[in-house]
C-alpha cells in the first residue's frame, strides 16, 4: 500500500482517490486555502493537510504525490516532490514544455524515484486488446481518432470569461487537453511520427477550442478530430490491409470490433463492455503504477517517459506552427 498526498481538488482528484483504493492510501490534502483542503479531506476520512507545498514535500508519511493542479504549474510542483525523494503521479500534461519535462525526468533519476504521467487511456484493458490484434491488420493504411467533447466551460468563454483550460497562461487549450488523448494513442500504437499538422479553430481567449490533427507516419497517416467545443459521437479505427480494427472512443473504451476484409465478419474483442460494467477511470492505471512502483520497475517508467515526451515534441510542434505560445515559454 503507496500513502500518498495529492495536489488538486478537483473532480479529477476525486476520481483518482476513488480508483485507486486497492494499492494506494490518502494521506494528504495539499490546497493554498486550509479551508478547502479540510473540507475536501474530510470526504475520506484524512485530516493530515498542508497549506505549503514544502510542508507536503516534507511529510515523512508521504511516499508519494498525485498533482493535478493547473498545467502551468506542473513543472515546480513536481520538481519540489522529487527533490524530497517522493514519487510523483502526475495528470496530463506532464509539463507545458519538453525541457520541463527533461528537467524533471533528470530530477527523479537523481533522487531515485519515479515520475509517471497519468495518460490513463493506455493503461486500459481495452486498449491493450486494441494493440495486441494491430498485426491482424497486416500493413497499416491509415487511422482515424476522434475526441471531441463540448466543454462546460467553453459556455464561460462565450461569456466573456477567460477559464484555465482555454488559457495560454495557464498552458490551456483543447489541443493539450483532450488532443493529447488521441494523440498519445496514436504514439502508443505506432510510435513517433514524422510529421504532424494542425487546423485549430481558435477562440476569444487566444487558445484553440479544436480542430484536426494529421499525424504523419512511413506509408500513412492517422487524422485526429479533437475538440472542447463542440461534440462527436463518431467512432475511431484503424484501417489495414486485411480489415479495420474500431474502437467507440480513444479512452474509456467499451468496444472494439476487428471487420475482416476477405470474409466481410466482424467479430468482437472487447474484454469488458457496457453489460459486464466497465473499471472506474482510473482503476487499471492505479493497479499498473503502484506495481511499477513497488517492484522498482524501471523499464516501465522509461517506456512510459518515452510516450510522454513524444506527445509533448509533437503538441509543442503543432502548438509553435500555429502562434500557441505558452506564457512560462516565454519568461
Amino acid at each position: 500500500m503507496i500513502t500518498y498526498g495529492v495536489i488538486g481538488t478537483g473532480w479529477i482528484t476525486d476520481t483518482w482517490i476513488t480508483s485507486s483504493t486497492a494499492n494506494w492510501k490518502l494521506g494528504a490534502v495539499y490546497s493554498r486555502s486550509e479551508e478547502t483542503a479540510k473540507q475536501f479531506g474530510a470526504k475520506y476520512s484524512c485530516s493530515n493537510t498542508h497549506t505549503s507545498l514544502e510542508s507536503l514535500a516534507a511529510d515523512p508519511s508521504i511516499q508519494a504525490v498525485y498533482i493535478a493542479s493547473p498545467n502551468n504549474f506542473h513543472h515546480a510542483q513536481a520538481k519540489l516532490i522529487l527533490s524530497a525523494k517522493k514519487h510523483v503521479i502526475l495528470e496530463k500534461p506532464a509539463t507545458s514544455t519538453v525541457p520541463e519535462f527533461d528537467d524533471l525526468v533528470k530530477t527523479a533519476a537523481e533522487n531515485k524515484v519515479f515520475l509517471i504521467e497519468a495518460y490513463r487511456h493506455i493503461q486500459e484493458a481495452n486498449f491493450k486488446v486494441l494493440k495486441q490484434n494491430l498485426a491482424r491488420l497486416g500493413p497499416v493504411y491509415g487511422g482515424s481518432f476522434t475526441y471531441a467533447q463540448y466543454s462546460s466551460r467553453y459556455n464561460a468563454v462565450l461569456a466573456g470569461e477567460k477559464p484555465n483550460i482555454f488559457n495560454l497562461d495557464f498552458s490551456g487549450g483543447a489541443l493539450v487537453d483532450l488532443g493529447v488523448y488521441p494523440i498519445t494513442a496514436a504514439v502508443a500504437l505506432f510510435g513517433k511520427p514524422v510529421s504532424q499538422t494542425y487546423h485549430p479553430v481558435m477562440i476569444a481567449t487566444g487558445a484553440d477550442g479544436g480542430g484536426v490533427i494529421t499525424l504523419n507516419y512511413e506509408g500513412f497517416g492517422v487524422q485526429v478530430n479533437a475538440s472542447k467545443i463542440y461534440n462527436s459521437s463518431a467512432p475511431s479505427e484503424v484501417y489495414g490491409e486485411k480489415g479495420t480494427l474500431v474502437i467507440d472512443t480513444v479512452e474509456r473504451i467499451k468496444k472494439v470490433s476487428f471487420w475482416d476484409a476477405k470474409t466481410k465478419g466482424k467479430e468482437e474483442l472487447a474484454v469488458v463492455g457496457e453489460e459486464g460494467g466497465m473499471p472506474m477511470m482510473h482503476e487499471e492505471e492505479a493497479v499498473e503504477f503502484a506495481r511499477i512502483i513497488e517492484e522498482g520497475d524501471q523499464g516501465a517508467v522509461k517506456a512510459l517517459e518515452e510516450v510522454s515526451r513524444i506527445v509533448l515534441e509533437v503538441t509543442g510542434d503543432l502548438r509553435r506552427k500555429n502562434g500557441l505560445v505558452f506564457k512560462v515559454e516565454k519568461e
